[in-house]
């Protein structure tokens, strides 16, 4: 296999090839036992055939958080994931004078744990199967358009009102390989979440923003959930009287740990990847898309920080919206810089020349060729369309203007039978709906809301005509003269005026009719029905032209998949939310000349960069006990101390986070939580050199929760394995 087709192709190599390149792949449990010579070389120990089943062990024990994943550590629902995974519930439960965040929290005893934020869910996927004739079989290849995309979205909802018929289960039909295939997916919705333990801020969250995608790291990124029930072991909203869920998997948590070169590997649910994306829209994402989206987040982070003094309840209510936006602002000059390093572009290039000289050789697929070149011409209107849709986005994102937005178009969907409104307006929806009004409440500050809605409007102002909406100018009256200062004024009277605000007022609204919403005064009502009519237009020609990719994206998929396997290679599809498997081996690397990545760090690296300010403000008690040398049973020999992080070269992604990291037998290792800078850009192209995944060690855990903040309730519950 040539060096050009290896990066090319996107997929691992069969354990035939013999191949030393490190494991790409997020692959789905089914196709596990196609690889299973080369995870058993690689180490693993127990069956590969068992991690393709979804009710075995140790896939039973893993669960989605619906953005985040975890994994069932004790048979009382008992749930580990990464602090800043639960760090959104530890904030809505944390005011200024009880502050969660910065003196973190500990549930002494079953019962006493603090509810999560509403809407917090826990996923347990029992259920599996390949739908891909129900949703396509009997659509007719000239359906196209918005007629295709509406007949798939139809076909979905039917097959999701079947599988939920049973009350406690939430399904879904995503698609696998952009369209080729679909799988139905049912799982365990557990309502009742609430928080265990969560350490501080300075162990949790310790390295902060500076450290963030970085190494080495000393981030103790861990929190503990626990999954309720009501009494008959169903799923229940919260009730004190509800009982811990009875997971039937659990994993061990080792205390043994890991050493270099050791065998790991990942299950979670990595949120997306592109890495099958055209050239079109790579060039349309690195040129435009993320240079724009910089300057808006470095703007917006700005904003908050001036209007929500640090130490203020403003501040804690948009502690964890900062640090989604301080996440994304260094991931996305990661993947810029990343692509400019890989020549990303110049090897979607090759890529497509490569792939369209196979094509043309291989004889017999013309029709391929035709297939991806009219697949091209819909790129290119799905970018123009996401450059005239921009600034719309941002300027509805102020949160009192989307709730109305959301509410308003709630109204209208419910005047329609249930099976014909928009996904995420079903009767199925409503309760997410309310949970989400709710939210708001411990998430608002109205100075805070309105400081960034007026700095997305001075942008938006400054941009060309042909991207003004006439819709929003007419509501607020804005012009090209229109001075900062108008439309300061302009927002306090929308502030000042307003009934949303209130948790009472959104609640209210959930019931009620449309002609409700266009005789209201409320100004933030009164806007969001004056951009119906465009949010409409906006959304038909999105679904239109997804319509359009749809029917032409499986021929480029299984052109892709056959190619692939020519080059004797297995394709894996892109993430899409679902669970996957990485796997792969503690190890350090060079991503750069002169710069060496050992693969693990130590206790004492914390100390090192301790200043006592914030990120770097490591508790007191942490640091009397690491210059004192107490390391107890979980030290590690070969460093000299415990293990704080570890390097490992799994594929990973964003969703991964929280991800359980087990050794050969499945045991808990660790948690995945982060990759390094130079890795980011895997998202779209995977670089064996430069991609690294962090994991926080299981045996700084443990330390941390014995030694620091005296969690041995917790201890004693999970089966340690020493």
């Amino acid at each position: 296999m040539s060096k050009k087709i290896s990066y090319l192709a996107g997929a691992i190599l069969l354990a035939s090839t013999g191949s030393t390149f490190a494991k790409e792949g997020m692959f789905t449990p089914e196709q596990l036992p196609q690889i299973s010579a080369d995870l058993k070389k690689t180490g693993l120990e127990i069956s590969p055939e068992s991690l393709s089943d979804l009710t075995d062990f140790p896939m039973g024990a893993i669960v989605s958080l619906g953005g985040c994943s975890a994994s069932f550590v004790s048979d009382k629902g008992l749930a580990v994931t990464n602090h800043h995974c639960a760090r959104g519930s530890v904030q809505y439960n944390s005011t200024a004078e009880n502050n969660y965040l910065k003196n973190g929290f500990l549930a002494k005893k079953i019962g006493d744990e603090l509810p999560a934020a509403p809407g917090t869910r826990m996923y347990v996927t029992v259920e599996f199967s390949d739908v891909t004739d129900k949703i396509l079989g009997k659509l007719d290849e000239s359906v196209t358009g918005r007629e295709r995309f509406d007949a798939i979205v139809d076909m979905q909802k039917q097959l999701i009102q079947e599988c939920e018929a049973e009350p406690g289960y939430r399904c879904s039909v995503p698609s696998f390989y952009n369209g080729k295939e679909y799988k139905l997916i049912k799982q365990l919705e557990i309502q009742d979440v609430r928080i265990a333990y969560a350490p501080a801020d300075s162990v949790g969250k310790y390295g902060g923003d500076i450290d963030n995608w970085m190494w080495p790291r000393h981030t103790g990124d861990f929190s503990f959930y626990r999954a309720y029930v009501g009494k008959d072991g169903k799923p229940a909203e919260y009730a004190e009287d509800n009982v811990p869920y009875q997971p039937e998997h659990v994993l061990k948590v080792s205390a043994a740990g890991l050493k270099d070169g050791d065998f790991v590997m990942a299950a979670g649910y990595p949120g997306s990847t592109d890495r099958y994306a055209r050239l079109v829209a790579v060039k349309h994402t690195f040129n435009w898309l993320y240079p724009t989206y910089i300057d808006l987040i470095e703007t917006w982070i700005d904003t908050i920080e001036k209007a929500a003094p640090e130490g203020s309840d403003a501040r804690i209510k948009y502690e964890s919206t900062l640090a989604g936006l301080n996440n994304f602002l260094k991931n996305t000059k990661g993947q810029i810089a990343g692509a400019k390093r890989v020549g990303l572009v110049e090897r979607r290039e090759q890529r497509e020349k490569a792939l369209n000289e196979w094509l043309s050789s291989a004889g017999m697929r013309e029709a391929q060729l035709e297939t991806i070149a009219k697949l091209d011409d819909v790129e290119k209107q799905q970018s123009a369309l996401s450059k005239q849709t921009f600034w719309y986005r941002n300027i509805t994102r102020p949160q009192l203007l989307s709730a109305a937005q959301r509410l308003y178009r709630n109204a209208i969907e419910q005047q329609k039978p249930d099976a014909k409104r928009e996904p995420g307006y079903q009767d199925r929806d409503q309760s997410r709906l309310k949970e989400s009004m709710q939210r708001i409440e411990r998430r608002f500050d109205a100075t805070v809301d309105k400081a960034v809605w007026a700095t997305f409007i001075k942008q938006y102002l400054q941009q060309p005509a042909a991207a003004r909406i006439a819709a929003f100018d007419e509501a607020l009256g804005l012009s090209a003269d229109t001075s900062p200062e108008k439309v300061d004024q302009i927002l306090a009277d929308y502030y000042q005026q307003t009934g949303m605000n209130q948790v009472d007022n959104r609640l209210a609204l959930i019931d009620a009719k449309p002609q409700a919403f266009k005789s209201s005064d409320d100004p933030f009502v009164k806007l969001a029905v004056a951009l119906y009519d465009t949010e409409m237009e906006n959304e038909d020609r999105a679904k239109s032209l997804s319509g359009e990719s749809k029917a032409l994206t499986p021929g480029y998929m299984q052109a892709i998949i056959d190619w692939q396997k020519s080059q004797g290679s297995l394709a894996y599809p892109d993430a899409n939310s679902t669970l996957r498997v990485t796997y792969g081996n503690v190890l350090g690397g060079s991503p750069k000349d002169g710069l060496i990545y050992e693969p693990f760090t130590r206790l004492q690296g914390i100390v090192e960069k301790d200043t006592g300010e914030t990120p770097f403000d490591a508790p007191a008690k942490q640091l009397e006990l690491i210059k004192a040398e107490k390391f107890g049973p979980y030290e590690m020999a070969s460093i000299d101390s415990v293990p704080v992080n570890f390097l490992s070269d799994l594929d990973s992604t964003g969703g991964n986070s929280g991800s359980a990291t087990m050794n050969g037998r499945a045991e808990l290792v660790g948690l995945l939580f982060d990759g390094t800078f130079e890795s980011v850009n895997s998202d779209w192209d995977f670089d064996p050199k430069t991609t690294r995944t962090i994991h926080v060690d299981t045996r700084y855990m443990l330390w941390v929760m014995e030694y620091v903040d005296g969690a041995t309730n917790l201890i004693e519950e999970m089966d340690v394995v020493k």
